[in-house]
């Protein structure tokens, strides 16, 4: 699933090619990919004709557009969701889901999804801790590029949980944004087992692996993301690199960049979890 940089590079393409635009029609070809919004595809395409994109906003994994009259159009990713700026008249891709439409006849923003978990929502703009978020999402907790991001009360908060210290890291309430490899590879760097008991980290231990997450998304931003395969993109259909940079995500039986010993992969939470048997003792 797009962790935060890849998210956050697709925000990037949207607010280049979307802001500033006025919606002219909006076409839902799927309905799972509205199924957030229960009055149906004929609502929600009439809520947002006519409307213009004011900013494109991201929290953790969520996007969402501000819209003229001031409420959002929420976007999620999922496991295979693309947003695609495509020419007016190109041919439909084979798993287009919702196409809009803009009055100035330019590209076109298209949402392409073949698993069809991702999808779109409307959603009234609150304000929590001084941020205007979509209401849906108010309970995200903010992420480490936000500017108002408070690292040590992440510290305290995960210090005082009972858990595991992998477990903690993907709690999008504690610190938005992390996924599962960002996760590993913010543990790698600080030499942490996934399995630690958050209540027996050390206050510079936490504040070491927070700062490793920050370290590696800001990396893997600078590289377009991570793609593994062609599922995750840009807005102009190009993939990530930072997959070249992973020390342990994805690499097991690779020797450890440190050590040398091979990568070892374990069962997580119905998925794997990939690190280093001597650098990262359990």
């Amino acid at each position: 699933m797009p962790e935060l940089p890849e998210v956050e590079v697709v925000r990037r393409g949207v607010d280049a090619h979307a802001t500033g635009r006025r919606i002219s029609s909006v076409e839902v070809l799927h309905p799972r990919a509205i199924r957030r919004h229960p009055p149906g595809a004929s609502d929600f395409a009439g809520r947002l004709t006519g409307r213009r994109i004011e900013a494109t906003r991201r929290r953790g994994k969520y996007l969402w557009t501000e819209l003229s009259g001031g409420d959002a159009l929420l976007a999620h990713l999922g496991m295979s969701g693309q947003l695609l700026v495509q020419p007016a008249g190109t041919p439909d891709e084979k798993h287009l889901r919702v196409r809009f439409r803009f009055d100035d006849d330019g590209p076109e923003l298209r949402f392409v999804d073949q698993r069809t978990f991702g999808g779109f929502s409307l959603g009234e703009l609150v304000t929590v801790e001084g941020t205007v978020v979509p209401e849906p999402i108010a309970h995200i907790g903010r992420d480490p590029m936000d500017p108002l991001f408070d690292a040590a009360a992440a510290v305290a908060a995960l210090r005082r949980r009972r858990t595991e210290l992998k477990r903690a890291l993907l709690d999008q309430r504690l610190v938005s944004g992390i996924g599962n490899i960002y996760a590993d590879e913010a543990l790698w760097r600080a030499r942490l087992h996934w399995a630690r008991p958050t209540e027996l980290i050390s206050r510079a231990k936490a504040v070491e692996v927070l700062g490793a997450a920050t370290d590696v998304m800001n990396e893997a931003l600078g590289e377009g993301g991570t793609s593994f395969d062609a599922l995750y993109v840009n807005v102009n259909g190009e993939s990530g690199y930072f997959e070249r940079s992973l020390a342990v995500y994805g690499q097991e039986g690779a020797p450890c960049r440190r050590c040398g010993r091979p990568i070892r992969r374990e069962p997580f939470m119905n998925r794997s979890s990939f690190s280093c048997p001597r650098c990262q003792r359990r």
